[in-house]
């Protein structure tokens, strides 16, 4: 499976959908984000995801750039 990180999950979805996309499964939250399937022209799952980026920071910490 491939998985593309996006924006904006749910504005995705109503273009994918607009544009005739099959959309697999509803926009599923979890912890560390959304998540959403699409088939590609070979009937393979890609995933959609929309990370949780407070999820992330909490979890490493802060950052020295």
């Amino acid at each position: 499976m491939i998985n593309y990180r996006v924006e904006d999950i749910e504005k995705t979805v109503m273009y994918l959908q607009i544009i005739g996309t099959k959309i697999v499964d509803e926009v599923t939250t979890y912890p560390n984000g959304k998540f959403v399937h699409i088939p590609d022209h070979e009937g393979n799952a890609i995933e959609l995801w929309e990370a949780n980026d407070d999820f992330f920071s909490d979890l490493i910490g802060p950052t020295n750039k």
